[in-house]
């Protein structure tokens, strides 16, 4: 085996890499952002390598990659399964890895970090085909994964990616990729694919709260396509007015239209919650018989004050979207890519998150509506 230095050029779909002392932490969001952060949560979901892949050209038939996992354990819920590691030969699902975690839990609500460090592991793919080929190996989207140590048993050279446009895609823990089965089988990664485009998902677990920060990074981030996924976290948290929301999604689009003054830019409301449409948060967990599930702690007669609901979000994104002039500004209502009749077929497992075949309709409607032959992200839209 031939040990590769894991360098920048390997890694996509991260905005930084940070030096650890046991290697590479990928990272979704600058340092000047982390900086920002109000808590230990958004942290944690930021440090999840989410889209983030190793990308390269080689005839190898084995694969090596050496890393440093930390699970994420809420408190009194169950400890969740080992995070995925898929690996993809010319853009095909072929096979998946765990790095088994013993004794590294972060405990998102309480600390960014407790527990003791647990020695490296080593994700292996081996059965290759004996051909020179692009291979993908994509990190758990709910796991912090630290990068150690790459082997193959060729040479292998980085590959950009160029020639593909790349979509910068933010929202909340849908987008992030909540109950997929793999990091591949996301949502915005299955509509990249269908695509053809090089995803930065910044899709971050009840996180899409229109943060200033967040906008800033996606202002400095080179991309030919760029979509915002906004609302369900505003509602979850009960976190403002629509007083406040208004000037806030203004304000969003401002900073991201400081570096992307024409770039296409698609405004993406919620999919349907049926217990949030007319009802405000915040929202709570609980669990009957075993089983996940969220609630509002609201009425549908709190709505008064100006508390948000979905309907209250779609209706006003709709309106600004419309009265900002900007012919490259475009909206989709999420209830076109999950809706009633898809509720009634595919029902929320836990009432808030899709399955992994509600990550598939949404990722096909999505390529289909947005970067198809007339969608607002089509090539042809881009070169109007």
């Amino acid at each position: 085996m031939i040990d590769i230095p894991i360098t920048s050029g390997l890694v996509r779909g991260a905005l930084e890499l940070e030096r650890t002392g046991h290697g590479l932490l990928p990272h979704r969001l600058p340092a000047r952002a982390r900086a920002q952060f109000p808590d230990a949560y958004l942290a944690t979901v930021e440090a999840q390598p989410s889209g983030v892949r190793l990308a390269f050209r080689t005839r190898a038939t084995a694969v090596e990659l050496d890393v440093l996992p930390t699970k994420v354990v809420h408190p009194g819920f169950p400890e969740p399964e080992d995070g995925i590691y898929d690996l993809l030969v010319d853009g095909h699902l072929t096979g998946q890895g765990t790095a088994t975690i013993t004794g590294r839990p972060i405990r998102e609500m309480t600390a960014r970090f407790t527990g003791l460090p647990t020695p490296e592991k080593t994700v292996r793919f081996t059965g290759l085909p004996d051909h020179e080929k692009d291979v993908e190996i994509w990190l758990p989207l709910r796991e912090i994964t630290e990068l150690v140590a790459l082997r193959a048993d060729a040479r292998l050279v980085a590959t950009s990616g160029s020639g593909r446009r790349v979509w910068l895609h933010h929202g909340s823990s849908i987008s992030h990729g909540s109950a997929a089965d793999s990091p591949s089988t996301t949502w915005p990664a299955l509509a990249a694919a269908r695509a053809g485009v090089e995803l930065i998902n910044l899709g971050l677990g009840g996180n899409a709260l229109l943060d200033p920060f967040t906008a800033r990074a996606m202002r400095e981030t080179p991309a030919d396509l760029i979509s915002v996924k906004i609302g369900i976290n505003l509602v979850n948290h009960d976190l403002m007015r629509l007083r406040a929301f208004g000037p806030a999604v203004h304000g969003f689009l401002d900073t991201i239209r400081e570096g992307h003054p024409s770039t296409p830019l698609l405004v993406v409301s919620p999919i349907l919650c049926p217990f949030l449409e007319d009802t405000p948060g915040p929202i709570t967990p609980r669990f009957d018989g075993g089983r996940l599930t969220f609630r509002s702690v609201a009425t549908p007669q709190e709505t008064k004050d100006g508390r948000l609901t979905l309907t209250v979000i779609r209706d006003e994104l709709t309106c600004i979207v419309a009265n900002r002039n900007d012919p490259n500004l475009h909206y989709l209502d999420g209830r076109t890519l999950y809706g009633e009749a898809d509720y009634a077929e595919l029902p929320l497992p836990d009432e808030l998150h899709p399955d992994s075949a509600g990550h598939r309709r949404i990722g096909e409607r999505f390529a289909a509506q947005a970067f198809g032959s007339h969608g607002p992200l089509s090539r042809r839209s881009a070169n109007r």
